[in-house]
């Protein structure tokens, strides 16, 4: 589970659908970003998610715009839309491939949850994610931190990876439990930053 040790520019990826995006992703961004003092965030909405097929989500438009909104006022902080330079499902194989073609000069780091850590197998092409970027996965979530570190040994081994833990506070949000508060008629004020909640009563 080495270090990347060049000098290139550290940029940390942070992938999501987020529909939508919430005080949960910025936080596991800004942790990673100071913990591993990385360069920049670039946040990658997904444009055709895999595994949201057959599910109705919001578009990418407005993803992507509540994605702008909520990290406006973050320097570091900033969007990629690299995902619509393509067509097709948005496999993070891809995407990293891409980003390698047009950003030579740069070391990514993969951010992911724990839960994404323990199903990287499930992913398509795996082994290209894992040499493509440092995975940096959040230390926290419904998963005991032995079983993380027994996952990311693992993976350290069989595909040569480079793995670490983010060390988060325990925020328990997710863009289910947002979309599932406001069609019940609940408030999600202080779970999204509050651009993103304004944009989502203005666009219903």
């Amino acid at each position: 589970m080495g270090e990347q040790t060049t000098n290139k520019k550290r940029i940390g990826i942070m992938g999501g659908t987020f529909n939508p995006i919430h005080i949960g992703h910025l936080l596991l961004a800004e942790t990673a970003y100071r913990e591993y003092k990385l360069d920049e965030i670039w946040f990658v909405p997904a444009f055709d998610p895999p595994h949201k097929a057959g599910q109705k989500i919001a578009s990418y438009q407005d993803r992507a715009e509540m994605t702008a909104l909520a990290i406006r006022d973050i320097e570091y902080f900033r969007r990629s839309d690299i995902e619509t330079e393509r067509r097709g499902y948005s496999y993070t194989s891809e995407t990293l491939a891409l980003l390698h073609d047009k950003y030579p000069e740069y070391d990514f780091y993969f951010i992911m949850g724990a839960d994404s850590l323990l199903q990287i197998e499930q992913w398509h092409q795996p082994e290209r994610v894992l040499k493509q970027a440092t995975v940096l996965a959040s230390g926290r979530g419904h998963q005991p931190l032995d079983k993380l570190r027994k996952q990311m040994d693992y993976l350290s081994e069989k595909y040569d990876a480079c793995l670490h833990l983010i060390h988060i506070p325990e925020v328990d949000i997710s863009s289910a439990l947002i979309r599932e508060k406001i069609a019940s008629g609940h408030s999600v004020r202080f779970m999204v930053p509050e651009a993103v909640y304004h944009y989502i009563g203005a666009h219903r």
